[in-house]
């Protein structure tokens, strides 16, 4: 059934968009119940684009926050940084900035700024929006509602490449509301940041464990300009590059061989993934999960694709995971493990990995040592590719695992349930933040 909307000659000019789909019906609804709401660029005093960097990230410096650190909400994964010279003053980030992905696959997606993160600065992939004229965790906080996020989609630009830019940024609207239910917002933020400091402060207690127990701890890395090598190493690894024989890589294989490492194909067994190409993908149903979807928290919904139920129905004997399974990422971005914690009504792509462990080793730990340093150093090690890297079903069965005592795995497995638990509450006070702002929205009309 054909699907249309009847459109005043005085809104397609205060628009300056003739485009079929900016007049959609569920945009047209969203607008017509913000009766008492302002445009961005009358409650901001700073709209810009972010800087461009060269890649020369350092180990100190000032935390460069890119487009994939952009989530729903909070900056998340790693945070490069770069050298505060080459940072005007005015690319500062304070507390309260939003942080709204301008191009790419997190289009549209926003992020605040808390307290922990003043002085980093952003990349050109994202735009900074500093409220002056409303609180800027409400704004936030309502960007990432239904509302918010339905006027940003509505703005966006391009058909391959869907842009943001600051003009049409600047007439997103965001509803006037009392000082006091905005501050009621803000103590929610607060909430939300708390529950994730949690988090991280549990991850990195269950991480730090298990390097001290393996004596990597305080581990630096030797600068050396060369290793002796035996012709039989070379035999062995059928590999002759300089890179791969780097004397961190052998310092860390030597301390987890002495404790206990064993391969990752003596302990699990490895299912591959299945393609059935991009024609397949829908915009809802059931999930297909690829590698861009996985992360050490969990699914993402970063650029999430979907299939239609009877391929689901054909594919998920073989290709959806289960509960207790492991998924880990061994193409583009290889090395990335989640341990599955609930039943998925999807299936996984061919650059993801289904890892059933068939020792007694605990889940978490084993997915705690492959998301470490201990796993990392042998995916950076094995994984080849110039532009998309590869680490090939052989090589991840390779991997060397360390297998610490039971009680000390129970208590690493135990930390990093926690850390999931308080991740997962953080969620779950966005959420609540979410409805109460639409709650208020609702019950104004």
């Amino acid at each position: 059934m054909a699907v249309f909307s009847i459109i005043k000659k005085s809104e397609l000019e205060g628009a300056k968009r003739l485009d079929a789909e900016y007049y959609q019906p569920e945009y047209l609804d969203i607008t017509s119940k913000l009766k008492n709401a302002r445009a961005i660029k009358t409650l901001a005093s700073d709209i810009r684009y972010g800087l461009y960097v060269e890649p020369d990230y350092l180990d100190e410096g000032i935390n460069f926050i890119r487009a994939m650190n952009t989530t729903n909400f909070w900056v998340d994964g790693e945070v490069l940084k770069i050298s505060n010279k080459k940072v005007p003053s005015d690319y500062f980030l304070h507390a309260g900035d939003c942080l709204i992905v301008r191009s790419g696959a997190n289009t549209g997606l926003v992020s605040v700024i808390y307290p922990r993160l003043e002085g980093s600065t952003f990349g050109s992939y994202t735009i900074r929006i500093r409220f002056d004229k409303v609180n800027p965790f409400f704004a936030s906080v309502f960007l990432n509602t239904r509302y918010g996020f339905l006027q940003t989609l509505r703005s966006q630009t391009g058909a391959a490449q869907p842009n943001l830019n600051i003009p049409n940024i600047k007439e997103i609207k965001i509803p006037v509301i009392s000082e006091h239910q905005q501050k009621d917002i803000e103590k929610r933020c607060i909430e939300i940041e708390r529950a994730r400091i949690q988090s991280e402060i549990l991850y990195s207690q269950a991480e730090n464990l298990l390097l001290e127990e393996l004596g990597l701890k305080d581990f630096t890395e030797e600068q050396s300009l060369y290793t002796a090598v035996n012709f039989s190493e070379l035999k062995e690894s059928c590999r002759m590059d300089a890179e791969y024989f780097q004397l961190k890589y052998r310092k860390i294989y030597s301390l987890i061989r002495e404790n206990k490492g064993i391969t990752l194909g003596e302990i699990a067994t490895l299912k591959k993934g299945f393609e059935p190409g991009s024609e397949a993908y829908q915009e809802d149903g059931k999930l297909f999960i690829r590698v861009s979807s996985v992360s050490k928290d969990g699914i993402t919904e970063k650029d999430q694709k979907y299939l239609k139920n009877d391929l689901y129905q054909k594919l998920k004997k073989n290709y959806q995971p289960k509960v207790g399974e492991i998924l880990l990422t061994k193409d583009a971005s290889p090395g990335i493990a989640y341990a599955v914690k609930e039943s998925i009504e999807g299936v996984i792509s061919g650059g993801v990995l289904r890892v059933k462990i068939n020792e007694d080793v605990e889940s978490e730990y084993l997915t705690l040592c492959i998301n470490s340093k201990i796993g990392q150093s042998q995916v950076e090690r094995d994984a080849g590719g110039s532009i998309i890297k590869h680490w090939k079903p052989e090589q991840v069965k390779s991997m060397l695992i360390p297998i610490l005592p039971k009680p000390t795995q129970q208590e690493i497995a135990k930390l990093v349930r926690k850390s999931h638990e308080a991740r997962k509450k953080a969620k779950e006070l966005l959420e609540e933040a979410k409805r109460a702002v639409e709650t208020l929205i609702e019950r104004q009309q």
